[in-house]
C-alpha cells in the first residue's frame, strides 16, 4: 500500500518594524493574514499619529516572544508574507539609503 505524503506548508505573515538608529528590523509573525493587517494597520497609525505611544507585540510563531517600541521611534513598517521556503537569498527588512 502507497501513501502519498504532502507537507502542508502554512505561510506565516511577518511584520517588520524599521526603528531609528538601528540596524536590526524587530519582527514579529502572525498566523492569518486578517492579524497581519490588523499589526500593520495599528503600527502604521501610531506612526501617522506622531504620538510618543509604547507599542507592544506578541508574536505567533515564537510564544512567549513580546516586543515594546515607542511609536514616534519607528521609521518603517513592512508586511510580508513567509512560506518557509522562500530561497530569495536577500534578508528580510529593509535596506536604508542614506546621503
Amino acid at each position: 500500500m502507497k501513501t502519498d505524503r504532502f507537507i502542508k506548508i502554512t505561510p506565516m505573515y511577518t511584520i517588520d518594524l524599521t526603528v531609528k538608529n538601528s540596524p536590526l528590523p524587530l519582527s514579529v509573525q502572525r498566523k492569518s493574514e486578517e492579524e497581519a493587517r490588523e499589526v500593520y494597520d495599528r503600527v502604521l497609525n501610531a506612526i501617522r499619529s506622531g504620538s510618543s505611544e509604547l507599542l507592544e507585540l506578541t508574536c505567533d510563531k515564537i510564544p512567549g516572544k513580546r516586543v515594546a517600541v515607542l511609536a514616534s521611534e519607528i521609521a518603517a513598517v513592512q508586511m510580508a508574507e513567509k512560506t518557509g521556503t522562500s530561497t530569495t537569498g536577500k534578508a528580510p527588512g529593509f535596506a536604508a539609503l542614506t546621503s
